[in-house]
């Protein structure tokens, strides 16, 4: 049987962090639900854009419980519900998720450098880039402010580790990433995952497969 060759390639800017378990959520479920739509001849070009949830968290990190406790006055029992409720939907979409009570999280400005850097360079691995620090931020506890852990990831990703390592020591895209978040927060972006479709039509938060499915099917016809 040959392959289907699609008939609309949606354009999707995929703007969200590192360290955003539904946004995981998320890129399962489109990633999902692309799938199940090529046999419809849609396809899509993803581009990673920058937010950060907390760009001013220090260079040590926070444990995530306090943070969550801090940020939205969730308790202990509300924070662990919540983790387990995350992690039961990431295995849905076929990610390890093992965040707990002594987890981290991090400043996510250089892993987001990275990733400017991995489009701009080589955008057919930005993805493998993405995922790749999404597994060691969640499913590996890493510091995804170490040098070595982010230089892993992008080694992983098939990206050569000696030039992400000079993106790194050399503060390169700092203001290009810079630049990005506040255009997207001029365009209104002000929680993630906002999956935005041929720039124009918002899908937000981690969504299921389902959803996307049914969205992207929608608005390709429109085109």
């Amino acid at each position: 049987m040959s392959a289907i060759t699609p008939t609309k390639t949606l354009k999707i800017d995929f703007v969200s962090d590192v360290v955003c378990p539904w946004c995981v959520v998320g890129l399962g479920g489109l990633e999902t639900a692309l799938d199940t739509l090529k046999a419809e001849g849609i396809a899509a070009d993803i581009a990673f854009r920058p937010f950060e949830l907390n760009p001013q968290m220090a260079p040590e990190g926070e444990n995530v419980g306090e943070h969550i406790a801090r940020k939205y006055g969730s308790t202990p029992e509300q924070s662990a519900a919540n983790r387990a409720m995350i992690t039961e939907r990431a295995a849905e979409v076929g990610f390890d998720m093992r965040m707990g009570p002594d987890s981290r999280i991090w400043n996510t400005f250089d892993a987001h450098r990275l990733l400017h850097w991995a489009h701009e360079t080589a955008p057919a691995k930005q993805k493998a880039l993405k995922q790749a620090l999404f597994a060691a931020h969640f499913t590996d506890n890493k510091n995804i402010t170490d040098a070595r852990v982010l230089t892993e990831a992008a080694e992983t990703a098939g990206l050569d580790r000696a030039e992400a390592g000079e993106v790194l020591a050399s503060g390169r895209y700092a203001q290009a990433v810079r630049q990005a978040e506040e255009l997207w927060r001029s365009r209104g972006v002000s929680s993630v995952p906002a999956v935005v479709v041929e720039g124009k039509y918002l899908i937000s938060g981690g969504q299921p497969p389902q959803a996307f499915e049914q969205a992207l099917r929608q608005i390709a016809s429109e085109g």
